[in-house]
């Protein structure tokens, strides 16, 4: 063998090593992050808590109440800081601030985790920070580290405890992001405030509060390395503490984070929340009485743990330290509701199935089997629960609440169940259907609702696009907004969608779109039977508008195909959420 093969010969073999390495580190990597969030994903279930000195005056400035949540209020009024220090500092004092009882309703309503704002925007520290006398200690009347008590109460009850914290705004800090209307700051540079305050109070958090499960990032925003670093590295005196997706624009965290608005469908292959408010306001805010009900609440719990999500749920307790009736009350249903039905949320997975017509499902996996949760929301009139494309052999089927057992019948559609002529609870009752061997289930198309329309989605649509190329891609809105077809820039990639329908007839058709240029054209309908469509600037590609296209005939029921194909030469990039189908 000459030299110049060995010497190929050898490179090859410490590619093929580390490659193998590599390839070991990523599996090793990857069985850390399980193992760190396994008690995460059992959970499903987290309480979040909005609190602050805005509370004290329950977010009303001189007889005004600002615009957005209670927390904004300095920012939305303007305030100066030291007028923000004599309104709301100097006044809070939150006297009936009970740690046990606080902890003790967030237990009774099934929830595993809590996490509470350390530092929000105003820049005031919760906490007895020791490199700024901002903040609860030292700042108010009450003088109490809320905390450290609440730390300590956590531990005591089994609940998994963990901070957010407003790493980039703070509105109090001179190099602090923000803060545009005090006119007495004397600026320094961002980099300063994070040396001076920002990461002394994250490092404080995570070695003098005891074991801190999460750290709940907010408001990312460009930041030197250094600055970055300084940030994330505090995380690592924490073992296993899983971070959110808040950061910084690259730093994509533990888990991906919606806000508000609960996605249309769960990110594949991610771990995700959705942080949400039980009422309007995420702060506690005298104006604001817009409680979710009951019924949406369970319901929305019920409907991320179906797309393989955690819910966490925010409270805001008031400047006397509690929550309002409206807000204990449907914490207290809850647990009522979880007391019964907690099997099918707590570590269970998302649904097999498409969209189901009369509720959710939720499953658990094992060696030989797998069981269902389907959760009802609209009890069957006629006793039957029918759930489509299931082919499994069925070993039993009950109510998780009474454990009555029930008969079930297999169809080539699928299965249905039998059920007794009165729901055992009128917002989701959950039959439990447990089924031998690997989960089989057909694929079911989307069909027309009871009111003849039916949507399709953008994540539904198939996209011919050159292999995966940019210029028509998925991608989701920021805040757990609907999907959408973007960067639709090239004229030879189009996309289409399979449905069916049990009733021929004349369809409307309008497409929710969004286009910055004058106009764009573009073909619809039936294989073989396209016609030309032409929709108006909406202004900006943010912006979206639905369109009426026209009519399409559909001569017979069963499986069909809408296309959109874009007309070459008339073709301006659009971003597209769905195409409306409505019997006429």
């Amino acid at each position: 063998m000459t030299f110049f093969k060995f010497q190929i010969l050898f490179t090859g073999l410490l590619l093929l090593c580390a490659n193998a390495v590599s390839a070991q580190e990523h599996v090793e990597s990857r069985g850390a992050d399980d193992a760190k969030m396994a008690w995460w994903r059992e959970a499903k279930f987290g309480m979040f808590v909005h609190w602050g000195v805005y509370a004290a005056t329950g977010g009303e400035f001189r007889g005004e109440m600002p615009t957005n949540s209670a927390e904004w209020m300095m920012n939305k009024a303007k305030i100066p800081i030291a007028d923000y220090k004599i309104e709301n500092v100097d006044k809070f004092n939150p006297s009936q601030f009970d740690a046990k009882t606080f902890v003790g309703l967030a237990k009774q309503a099934g929830m595993k985790y809590l996490v509470i704002t350390a530092k929000h925007h105003d820049g005031f520290a919760m906490f007895h920070s020791t490199c700024s006398p901002y903040n609860v200690v030292d700042a108010t009347p009450f003088k109490r580290d809320v905390m450290k008590e609440l730390a300590v109460e956590c531990q005591k009850q089994s609940i998994r405890f963990g901070f957010y914290y407003s790493q980039c705004q703070d509105w109090h800090h001179p190099g602090g992001m923000g803060n545009n209307w005090d006119k007495t700051i004397k600026r320094v540079s961002f980099d300063e405030y994070v040396k001076e305050k920002a990461a002394p109070e994250i490092k404080q958090l995570l070695t003098e509060y005891g074991p801190i499960s999460i750290f709940w990032w907010d408001t990312p925003r460009d930041m030197s390395k250094e600055a970055f670093e300084s940030l994330h590295s505090s995380t690592n005196l924490q073992p296993g503490i899983i971070t959110n997706d808040r950061l910084g624009k690259e730093h994509r965290g533990d888990h991906k984070t919606f806000e508000r608005n609960i996605p249309r469908k769960g990110p594949v292959g991610a771990d995700w929340e959705v942080c949400m408010p039980i009422s309007g306001s995420w702060g506690y805010k005298k104006s604001d009485t817009k409680f979710k009900s009951i019924p949406t609440l369970i319901r929305n719990l019920v409907d991320i743990a179906s797309k393989g999500g955690n819910y966490l749920l925010n409270v805001s307790p008031t400047g006397e330290g509690t929550l309002l009736p409206d807000a204990t009350e449907r914490l207290q249903a809850m647990g009522q509701w979880m007391k019964i039905n907690s099997a099918s949320i707590y570590g269970t997975t998302g649904s097999p199935f498409g969209k189901l017509d009369w509720g959710r499902c939720t499953k658990k996996a094992y060696a030989k089997g797998s069981t269902l949760y389907l959760h009802v929301f609209d009890w069957p009139e006629d006793g039957k629960l029918f759930v489509p494309g299931l082919n499994n052999e069925i070993e039993q089927a009950y109510l998780l609440d009474g454990w009555q057992a029930l008969e079930t019948s297999s169809t080539d559609g699928g299965v249905t169940v039998a059920l007794p002529e009165e729901a055992p609870d009128e917002i989701a009752s959950v039959v439990v259907v447990e089924v031998h061997g690997k989960l089989d289930i057909t694929p079911v198309l989307p069909k027309p609702s009871k009111d003849g329309s039916l949507e399709l989605l953008a994540d539904m649509a198939y996209l011919h696009n050159n292999e995966g190329s940019e210029d028509l891609s998925l991608l989701e809105e920021k805040h757990g907004g609907d999907s959408y077809l973007s960067r639709w820039s090239d004229a030879e990639a189009w996309a289409e969608w399979s449905f069916t329908i049990d009733k021929p007839g004349t369809y409307e058709v309008s497409a929710e779109v969004s286009l910055k240029e004058k106009k764009t054209s573009f073909r619809f309908g039936l294989q073989g039977q396209l016609q030309s469509a032409e929709v108006e600037s909406t202004g900006k590609l943010s912006k979206y508008t639905e369109t009426s296209l026209g009519t399409i005939e559909i001569e017979k029921a069963g499986e069909h195909t809408l296309l959109i194909k874009p007309e070459k030469e008339s073709w301006n990039p659009m971003n597209l959420k769905k195409i409306v189908l409505k019997a006429q």
